[in-house]
């Protein structure tokens, strides 16, 4: 091929990268960079300059996506098939590695992987099998404990117990695992890397083999690597090795899964010499953008440095909205998008994002009502999550305990003894018997139809539903119904077991199913509490069921901002910049923790390619309480003159000169300029402003911390000094 034509297209840091000659190199990356171009050329141009063979290349990256586009730009380049070439996932290529080599790894020739459902299923059976029924040991949480062990290149026999009673039964288990597995050919996917490891290292020759068949090695989006995929690609490169990484260190945002930043940041002291070419030029969004996502990454320590620029527009500025709470904040944002749409805007162009699961409920509502077609990316719709169906069917069944569908969901959930034996058995008995789950459950208890184990199981189920009931009923609120059965039912000491950020999310999300509950207003007003409860289910039920939209209609995006990595939008809305929000409060404790968080918000800002808005709530409701943040500081470290705070059009700020007193006593209970006001959780300070009129009626107070916040009238809950 011509190599001219190769590099003509490449700009010149680019191009640097792909002929570079040194041993090691280290491609840092910025975001919209052409980083998957530059991997895909120097590939191209190893090969094509003769500089290496199809066969002594191996390319490794982290979805089966990223490498099936890897491998098709390759081919492309070199105008054929690429078919010698290693490209895939670390899985992929450890899975390939012990299949070819079984023996030697001691697997059998036909060994199976698991996914993440058998993994669980077979540590449930594990804990049964060792009668393990303390409540402090779950599956879940099991299953977290030895995928984290093995991310660590850490088998069961090295694990530090300290002689406390819960890791040494945690690593037990683990022993045990360790032990049915091999006896059974089943290999998790932790086990792949960890496996293949452990193959180089137990065999020299066959390592050596590798090292001679492999020049260069290539790994993209390495600030993502854990310690054990390092550790693999270590002991393969050696000391003959070229090894090529591309990454960016100020997009490492999945510390909670494993990966470790200071990886990337310190490849150059682990590989002397290593040549760093940073591609700054970014081809994605507007100098605008790039300045903010530049001001706001710089507050980290220890970068390896970089600054985003474009030859492109200046571009608007990025809009600042504060909302008086979630509900005006999701309104504003669905007028825009509606806004939008009716310009010519494709829908698919528009992405709302945010830092928690749970920030999606009163968004999704709202784009509901405005009929404005919209899919989750990476996950699923607020009712339609499993633990807001799990925590729903508790409610259904309090209601009505002929709700068969309901106790197939929930009545083992959280595990409590109750296996499908039983339950297979009280099928039978309510189709033999034409009657309902709950019936045959009281038939077969009455007739001792159970061994006594699973009969005290079940009597324990139906005595919970039946003190839920008693319970639901004392209460007066709808919210304080769905907080008291989320918390007696166990659902929320079930997910607070689960380690991470998924586990979080869960918790966060039955939180906020209360927030869903409390705001609920329904169609009767004389409705008594129950009916309430009954009304608020049936509208949850007709969420779930909303219209998807198609797979190939147009529709609005939302996602968290870690489903957002890799992927850019025209249009972007990042919403809930607060404090305790974004950062988010479990992340603030320590500076690792904010640095991480800080990322995230460099991923964010720099998914828009042509306009940004940043939203935030002076007061929200999530997660069950009434929250009162501050602006998120991400916002206070964009530089002013990049912003431009939204005003909306039905109101008219003016100032305090042009007589609003009149105004403001009129719209805001007798309130007055200049008069001193205490709030219930800023303080004392002094109305200096206002806005607005009727229910948009706002007002500026300068508090005595020295800050200055715009708030709703209705809302505010202010008192005269």
């Amino acid at each position: 091929m011509n190599l001219n034509a190769l590099l003509d297209q490449l700009n010149p840091e680019q191009r640097q990268a792909v002929e570079s000659d040194a041993q090691h190199l280290l491609v840092l990356a910025g975001a919209g960079s052409g980083k998957t171009r530059v991997l895909t050329h120097r590939i191209a141009w190893l090969i094509a300059a003769g500089l290496a063979s199809p066969y002594s290349v191996l390319a490794v990256t982290f979805t089966n996506k990223a490498a099936r586009e890897m491998r098709g730009r390759v081919e492309e380049l070199l105008e054929g098939p690429a078919n010698h070439l290693w490209i895939g996932t670390f899985h992929g290529l450890a899975h390939r590695l012990l299949k070819a080599h079984s023996r030697l790894a001691e697997l059998p020739d036909n060994f199976q992987v698991m996914d993440s459902d058998d993994q669980l299923r077979l540590i449930k059976r594990l804990l049964a099998d060792m009668n393990i029924q303390d409540d402090r040991i779950q599956p879940k949480q099991v299953q977290w404990f030895i995928n984290g062990q093995k991310d660590e290149g850490r088998r069961a026999r090295y694990v530090q117990t300290h002689g406390d009673w819960f890791e040494e039964t945690l690593r037990d288990i683990y022993t045990e695992y360790e032990t049915v597995c091999q006896r059974s050919g089943l290999v998790d996917f932790g086990e792949l890397l960890l496996r293949a490891h452990e193959l180089w290292l137990n065999n020299p020759e066959l390592l050596a083999h590798y090292q001679q068949r492999f020049t260069h090695l290539l790994v993209d989006e390495f600030q993502d690597i854990n310690t054990i995929q390092y550790a693999w690609l270590r002991v393969l490169a050696g000391e003959r090795l070229s090894l090529t990484i591309v990454g960016d260190d100020d997009q490492s945002i999945y510390g909670w899964r494993g990966a470790k930043v200071e990886t990337i940041q310190t490849f150059g002291h682990d590989y002397a010499g290593t040549q760093v070419v940073r591609l700054e030029q970014n081809y994605r969004s507007t100098s605008t953008i790039l300045d903010a996502a530049n001001a706001v990454i710089a507050r980290n320590p220890a970068r390896l440095g970089k600054n985003l620029w474009t030859e492109g527009e200046r571009g608007d500025p990025i809009r600042l909205y504060a909302a008086f709470n979630e509900q005006d904040e999701a309104r504003y944002i669905a007028d825009e998008i509606n806004r939008l749409i009716e310009g010519g805007t494709n829908a698919d162009e528009v992405a709302l994002l945010y830092r928690s699961n749970a920030q999606s409920r009163v968004l999704e509502e709202a784009l509901i009502h405005s009929q404005i077609p919209y899919r989750i990316y990476g996950g699923q719709r607020f009712y339609e999550r499993m633990e807001i169906r799990n925590s729903v069917a508790y409610l259904r069944l309090i209601l009505n305990r002929q709700d068969d569908a309901a106790i197939e969901r929930i009545i083992n959930v959280p595990t409590r003894g109750i296996g499908n034996k039983t339950i297979e058995t009280l099928r039978t008995i309510a189709r033999d018997q034409g009657c309902s789950l709950w019936q045959s459950a009281l038939f077969a208890i009455e007739n001792k139809v159970l061994a006594k184990r699973a009969t005290n199981a079940l009597e324990d189920f139906m005595l919970l539903i039946s003190d839920l009931e008693g319970l639901v009923q004392e209460k007066e609120e709808l919210g304080e119904m769905v907080k008291i059965v989320n918390e007696v039912s166990g659902l929320i000491e079930h997910h607070e077991k689960e380690k991470g950020e998924k586990g979080r999310a869960r918790v966060e999300n039955l939180q906020e199913l209360v927030t869903a509950a409390q705001s609920f207003a329904g169609d009767d007003e004389a409705a008594t509490p129950i009916e309430m409860l009954a009304q608020f289910l049936g509208e949850a039920s007709l969420d779930a069921g909303d219209r998807q939209a198609d797979e190939f209609e147009e529709s609005v995006n939302l996602m968290t901002l870690h489903s957002a990595k890799g992927l850019e939008f025209d249009h972007v809305y990042l919403v809930g910049l607060e404090e305790g929000l974004f950062p988010h409060k479990m992340s603030m404790d320590e500076a690792s923790g904010l640095q991480e968080e800080r990322r995230l918000a460099y991923v964010g800002i720099t998914r828009a390619r042509k306009e940004l808005t940043l939203t935030y709530a002076e007061s929200r409701r999530l997660y069950g309480s009434e929250q009162f943040n501050s602006v998120s500081r991400f916002v206070k470290e964009i530089p002013a003159e990049l912003l431009s705070e939204v005003r909306l059009r039905s109101t008219v700020s003016r100032p305090v000169s042009f007589g609003i007193q009149e105004d403001l006593a009129m719209d805001a209970g007798g309130f007055n300029l200049n008069q001193r006001v205490r709030h219930p959780m800023f303080g004392e300070g002094i109305i200096v402003n206002a806005e607005g009129g009727g229910a948009q009626a706002r007002i500026q107070v300068a508090f005595d911390d020295g800050n200055e916040r715009w708030l709703m009238m209705q809302y505010a809950k202010l008192e005269a000094v």
